[in-house]
């Protein structure tokens, strides 16, 4: 086999070479001189770490650049050495989708991102919190320990409340935007809700992200199975949480030799970038603020209806934080957002063109699976009666719903006026809204 190697033209051994393993070439180049020079070859190396890195120039874990990619995938290799290459490649995966659709859409919220935690950060959160994280979480952590967090009590830093990579929702007074914890917010947080609001630490428990808006809403990580919880509104001591990943995808997440080991969190991030990738959710500005906004914005989850030339779009959010599962009137929360504009051709009724029109009335039929537990019939929108022009900015505005069932459905219509209402051009007329789901997901964020 050598000496058949050895006799081969250059652009052969390279092709043949190119479809071996890394550990495979390492072997052939222990074989001769000739063999060994080609396997050192950095245009090969770079193809492999494109190949399982994405790597386009040669750098190690840290981003610090190196003189080659052969040595940048040496080094890869040895700073994951314990863990299943396989996941290790996985995760560098997750991150890299992440940051790539935060660099292009959000690239303050990526400047966030804190450098990977070492080993021995990890080891100190096992030991003060008494856990043994699942192998993706470790990883995920090795690659970046969370964000930066605002400094609440800095108004110079006030509109970094609304950089967490998870992203949330505003209804009402309540407002939401989930950070991923750095190690030492996750030490802190998880002690400080088992020392003074009750938790209890044979749970096995850890918080790893946390809104810093004006509601809160944590997430915690079970250590023991991978699963990802998020509170309600009942009290810690009660327990009381709901899994954020179908348990059945769960699996492997202490085993090194396992196949394809996969707790809450990878699956929670990927999901999440798949989410972000696909434009279900996107970066929305509210006054001087961007942030990303979990209320859905394609079909069918969101469903858009034109009348008159008035457009509304409608979509929901399940609310885990303001959702009690012990009541049997509102166990499940869901906050909706409905957007509405005045298309460029204006207001058109039976032929005629208004520059104008504005809400008067509200009319919502609100569906628990397929009974009907609310018909509003009022007047305004939060108090307000929005005056629609022709291609302007939406006015959007949220409200909420509580359900005796995780599934249900809200649908109705708008009454307005051509022209204004102290100054009506023609008689009443109703936009309608197209039925849209309120749905407990399988993911929840």
């Amino acid at each position: 086999m050598e000496k058949e190697l050895d006799g081969l033209g250059y652009l052969p051994l390279r092709i043949i070479l190119s479809k071996l393993s890394p550990s495979d070439i390492i072997k052939v180049s222990c074989a001769n001189k000739r063999l060994r020079g080609s396997a050192s070859d950095d245009s090969l190396w770079a193809q492999i770490c494109y190949q399982e890195l994405q790597l386009s120039t040669p750098q190690d874990d840290h981003g610090n650049p190196l003189p080659c990619f052969m040595l940048a995938y040496q080094l890869w290799r040895e700073a994951f050495s314990m863990y299943p290459w396989p996941l290790v490649k996985r995760v560098k995966r997750c991150w890299d989708k992440l940051k790539k659709w935060f660099n292009n859409n959000f690239p303050e919220a990526e400047a966030t991102l804190r450098r990977g935690a070492s080993e021995s950060d990890i080891e100190q959160l096992q030991t003060l919190l008494k856990v043994k994280l699942p192998l993706p979480t470790r990883l995920l952590y090795r690659f970046h320990d969370g964000q930066e967090l605002p400094d609440k009590m800095n108004p110079k830093t006030a509109s970094s409340s609304w950089l967490g990579i998870i992203g949330g929702y505003s209804f009402y007074q309540n407002s939401v935007n989930v950070y991923l914890l750095p190690l030492h917010q996750v030490i802190a947080k998880t002690r400080y809700v088992i020392r003074y609001l009750g938790f209890s630490s044979r749970s096995k428990c850890i918080i790893v992200a946390s809104s810093f808006a004006s509601s809160r809403k944590l997430f915690f990580l079970n250590c023991t199975n991978g699963q990802l919880f998020v509170g309600t509104r009942k009290p810690l001591t009660d327990n009381e949480m709901i899994p954020c990943v179908p348990n059945t995808l769960i699996r492997s997440v202490h085993d090194l030799y396992g196949e394809e080991q996969q707790d809450a969190m990878l699956l929670w991030l990927e999901e999440h970038g798949r989410r972000l990738e696909n434009g279900i959710i996107k970066v929305c500005k509210e006054g001087d603020d961007r942030s990303i906004n979990l209320f859905p914005e394609v079909p069918p989850l969101c469903v858009t209806t034109v009348t008159n030339g008035v457009q509304v779009r409608a979509s929901a959010v399940f609310v885990p934080e303001f959702s009690d599962l012990l009541d049997e009137a509102e166990k499940f929360m869901f906050a909706y957002s409905i957007r509405m504009s005045l298309l460029p051709e204006g207001c058109v009724i039976n032929g005629m063109t208004f520059g104008s029109c504005q809400l008067n009335r509200r009319h919502w039929i609100i569906r628990a699976d397929k009974e009907v537990v609310s018909s509003v019939d009022d007047e305004a929108v939060i108090g307000k009666f929005p005056l629609l022009h022709p291609g302007e900015g939406e006015f959007v505005y949220q409200s909420c719903s509580p359900l005796p069932s995780p599934s249900g459905s809200v649908e109705g219509h708008f009454t307005f006026v051509p022209g204004r209402l102290a100054d009506p051009r023609g008689g009443p007329f109703k936009v309608q809204v197209a039925r849209f789901p309120l749905e407990m997901p399988d993911y929840v964020f």
